[in-house]
């Protein structure tokens, strides 16, 4: 990375730090006074542009999508790759309201943790993966049902560019028991933002929205199959859309939802 790209990045991490700060400070105030959905453009969605902002007009990092005709007018679960964290920006900031499968902790941290406690995520113990799929299964039954998208990373963790991680059966088993279908969402963040370290490079994410997917059926194999073809479209999808060759077998993660 360039001398001239570090100091982009660093004025980047400076920006939007400040502007988390600044702007999760006064939700913390504000929010709690507004119905859910204006709670939700103002903390989530509204930040969240300004952080896909900062990453194109500082680093550089612009984005493209494909296939925003894909989208089913009712709220579904997607289920998206995970390679960085800018995808977690994107999508909060596209899909509204969203509620996200998050680690409890990060509920914790000052000011970011608490104004993201008022946007109703679906906040699980990982070290108690049981427990976590029942409360996935709980909570976003009745996050669909109040008409909010359900964000799961199925791979429960950030997956390298050129590797793709086992898909966990817990958002194509909540969208099976809700009657719902998934929304399967590819992208290449990760060779932009990567997982490790904190540079950033300049380029054009490419994100695809796939064709919404019904089970065919009820019941565990109805799950399997329809998380399995979920599977099948992103890993194609990251193979058309990635510079870095995709190995074939796919990542064992210690992650379950």
């Amino acid at each position: 990375m360039s001398t001239v790209q570090a100091l982009r990045t660093v004025l980047f991490y400076l920006l939007l730090s400040a502007s988390a700060f600044v702007w999760c400070t006064l939700c913390v105030f504000i929010a709690p006074l507004l119905p859910f959905r204006a709670r939700y453009r103002l903390v989530i969605q509204t930040w969240c542009r300004c952080a896909t902002w900062l990453a194109k007009t500082v680093v550089g990092l612009r984005y493209e999508v494909e296939g925003v005709e894909n989208i089913p007018q009712r709220p579904c679960v997607i289920l998206a790759k995970h390679q960085s964290t800018w995808e977690t920006f994107f999508l909060s900031a596209f899909f509204e309201p969203l509620s996200q499968v998050v680690k409890r902790e990060l509920l914790h941290v000052p000011f970011f943790g608490w104004a993201m406690a008022l946007l109703r995520p679906i906040a699980i113990d990982r070290s108690n993966p049981k427990a976590a799929l029942k409360q996935l299964a709980k909570q976003g039954h009745e996050r669909l049902e109040q008409g909010a998208w359900v964000l799961v990373f199925p791979e429960g963790t950030r997956i390298p560019p050129g590797q793709i991680g086992k898909f966990s059966r817990g958002g194509a088993a909540l969208a099976v028991n809700a009657g719902l279908p998934v929304l399967p969402i590819a992208h290449n963040a990760g060779e932009f933002w990567p997982k490790q370290g904190w540079a950033k490079y300049p380029g054009t994410i490419k994100v695809v929205i796939g064709p919404v997917m019904h089970a065919e059926g009820s019941g565990p194999r109805a799950i399997a199959e329809l998380n399995e073809r979920a599977f099948a479209w992103v890993k194609q999808t990251q193979q058309r859309i990635s510079a870095v060759p995709l190995r074939d077998e796919p990542v064992e993660t210690s992650e379950t939802v």
